[in-house]
C-alpha cells in the first residue's frame, strides 16, 4: 500500500536517481580500478612511483635550478656542475648547419624551412593535387639552388661542407619521396602473376632487407668506386643518397604488401566486374585501401629512416648528430655531451612525435567512413 502511495505521489515523466555508486567514479576509484587493482600492479604502482621521485628531483635540478646561464665559460659550468646551457648557444650553428660557410648560414635554414613547408603541405589532403607534384619539383629545385649555390649571385659551396638539420632532412624526405613510388611497384611486382617479374622483385626485396644499411652505405661509398671506369665518379652524398632509397623501398614495399594482402578477394573481383583493367583497378580501388591500412608500418619505416640518417658518419657525411659529435671534440667544450645529446634528442623527438601523431590522424580520418 506504502509503495502504491509513493508512486502515485511520483511526478509524472520523473526519471528514477540511478547515479552510479561514489566509490566507482571519479580519480580514487580510476587508481584503483587501474593502478592498484591487484597487488602485483599495486606494488609495481609503488616501486615506479619510488622510482620517479628518485629520479625527477635531480633531474630536474640538473636541468633547470641548477643549471648554468647562457654566457657562462666552460670553466665555471664544469665548477658548478648543472647543465651548462652556453654549449647549445655557443656550438648552436655549427650542430645545425656543420661546415656550411658561416656568412652563408640563411641559405641552409631557408632551406629547413622549405623542406618542412613542403612536408606541411603534402600533409594537408586538401592539397592532394597534381599540382603538389610540381610545388615539390620547384621546391626541390630551390633547395638545389640555395644548397649548391653558383647561380644568381650565391656563392658555390661544394656539398661536402653540408651537415647538421640540412643534411638529414635531404637524405630523409628525398629518399623517402623517390623510395614510397618505388615501394608501390616492388610490392605490385612481388604480387604479379607474370613469374619473372615477381622473381625480380622478391629478390630485390630480400637481398636489400638482408643486409645491415650500413653494409649499403660502405659498399655505395668505398667498393662501388671500384667498379667504374677510370675518371668517372659519382658525388658521395648521391651514393648515400641512392642507398638509403633502395634500403627504404625494399622495407616499404613489404609493409605495402601487408595491405595488399589484407584487401579481400571481392574487392578484386568487383573490380573485374566494373570492366577495369589492372591498372585502373590498382589505382582506384585496390591501392587506395591498402596503403590505408598499411599507414602504421610505413610510419615506423619513416621514423626509422629518419632516424638511420645519423649512420652516413661513417662515410664521411656529417648530419645532426655527426655535427653534435664533432662540436665536443672542441677542447674547450669537451665532456658536455649530456647537452649535446638533449639537446639533439628532442630535435629527433619532435620530428619523430609529429609524425606518430599525423599517422594516427590520418589513420582516423581515412577509416572514418568504415565506422559503424
Amino acid at each position: 500500500m506504502t509503495d502504491n502511495v509513493h508512486t502515485a505521489n511520483a511526478p509524472t515523466g520523473s526519471i528514477p536517481d540511478e547515479r552510479p555508486p561514489a566509490n566507482t567514479v571519479g580519480p580514487v576509484a580510476w587508481l584503483r580500478n587501474n593502478l592498484f587493482n591487484t597487488w602485483y600492479n599495486a606494488l609495481l604502482t609503488i616501486l615506479i612511483a619510488w622510482l620517479l621521485f628518485k629520479a625527477i628531483p635531480p633531474l630536474l635540478d640538473w636541468l633547470i635550478f641548477s643549471a648554468n646561464s647562457f654566457g657562462t665559460p666552460p670553466q665555471v659550468c664544469r665548477q658548478e656542475g648543472g647543465a651548462c646551457w652556453t654549449f647549445v648557444s655557443e656550438k648552436l650553428r655549427f650542430v645545425m648547419f656543420g661546415t656550411f660557410p658561416y656568412d652563408e648560414q640563411w641559405r641552409p635554414l631557408i632551406t629547413i624551412v622549405i623542406i618542412i613547408a613542403l612536408v606541411l603541405a603534402s600533409c594537408d589532403r586538401r592539397f592532394w593535387k597534381p599540382w603538389l607534384a610540381l610545388v615539390w619539383i620547384a621546391g626541390l629545385i630551390a633547395v638545389g639552388v640555395l644548397m649548391w649555390g653558383g647561380v644568381l649571385g650565391l656563392t658555390y659551396v661544394e656539398n661536402t661542407l653540408w651537415g647538421g638539420l640540412p643534411l638529414t632532412l635531404m637524405l630523409s624526405v628525398v629518399g623517402l619521396s623517390v623510395a614510397f613510388p618505388a615501394s608501390v611497384l616492388l610490392a605490385l611486382g612481388r604480387r604479379s602473376q607474370l613469374p619473372a617479374i615477381r622473381v625480380i622483385s622478391v629478390t630485390y626485396i630480400e637481398l636489400i632487407r638482408g643486409v645491415p644499411l650500413i653494409s649499403l652505405l660502405f659498399m655505395a661509398s668505398v667498393m662501388f668506386p671500384l667498379f667504374l671506369p677510370t675518371g668517372v665518379n659519382f658525388d658521395k652524398l648521391l651514393r648515400a643518397q641512392i642507398a638509403f632509397i633502395m634500403f627504404a623501398a625494399a622495407y616499404m614495399a613489404e609493409a605495402i604488401r601487408g595491405g595488399l594482402q589484407a584487401i579481400p578477394k571481392g574487392q578484386y573481383e568487383a573490380a573485374d566486374a566494373l570492366g577495369l583493367n589492372y591498372w585502373q583497378a590498382m589505382g582506384k580501388i585496390i591501392l587506395p585501401q591498402a596503403l590505408a591500412i598499411s599507414i602504421p608500418p610505413l610510419v615506423n619505416t619513416f621514423i626509422s629512416f629518419f632516424k638511420d640518417t645519423s649512420l652516413v658518419i661513417i662515410i664521411g657525411l656529417y648530419d645532426l648528430l655527426g655535427t653534435a659529435k664533432a662540436a665536443l671534440s672542441d677542447p674547450a667544450w669537451r665532456g658536455f655531451y649530456r647537452e649535446a645529446y638533449l639537446f639533439i634528442g628532442v630535435i629527433y623527438w619532435v620530428f619523430c612525435f609529429s609524425m606518430s601523431k599525423y599517422s594516427q590522424k590520418l589513420e582516423r580520418d581515412l577509416r572514418r567512413g568504415h565506422r559503424r
